[in-house]
């Protein structure tokens, strides 16, 4: 893929990534743990991984909290939002990259999803200065194995869709 058609593409990924964020902050969460979300915006960082590479899926996620933090208007999301996508983009990529053979996409998206709860709980617990905060993420580990696999299997058929379709367009 030529230069500009790829950052063309990076850009559309952003832009998808931050309206699936924008959608998914403004649907009601039925779970017992308050703030947990689906991770919708985490796929494009899974596609963009799966296509692209380790430094384009970081900048997509590092773009994408950035954006949606100047959409949303709240600064403290910044750093939850910018902490996970970091620790979660670094988790899938060493997983996918070493561990392909063991794990498929959904089990680097559950990696993935478990990295982010983990690193969000971690950025709580630093700002509130209060460590009883991680008696929280038990359950959020047990929804991202749920979210992770629903988030993997969706980014494994539009990889598969995305890559018949860079085959006749740019190629």
């Amino acid at each position: 893929m030529k230069g500009l058609q790829k950052l063309i593409f990076l850009s559309l990924l952003v832009s998808i990534g931050l309206a699936l964020g924008i959608i998914e902050s403004m649907m009601p969460v039925p779970f017992v743990a308050p703030g947990a979300k689906l991770g919708l915006s985490n796929m494009v960082i899974l596609i963009t991984l799966a296509l692209f590479g380790f430094r384009e899926a970081m900048t997509v996620g590092v773009l994408k909290s950035i954006v949606f933090t100047l959409v949303v208007g709240s600064v403290s999301s910044l750093f939850y939002s910018l902490s996970g996508s970091i620790l979660s983009c670094f988790t899938m990529y060493i997983v996918y990259k070493y561990f392909s053979k063991t794990f498929s996409l959904i089990g680097v998206s559950i990696f993935g999803a478990v990295a982010h709860n983990f690193a969000q709980v971690l950025v709580a617990s630093i700002m509130m200065n209060n460590i009883r905060i991680f008696s929280y993420l038990p359950i959020l580990l047990l929804i991202s194995l749920f979210t992770g696999y629903f988030v993997g299997l969706t980014s494994k058929f539009a990889i598969k869709n995305l890559k018949k379709t860079f085959k006749t367009i740019f190629f």
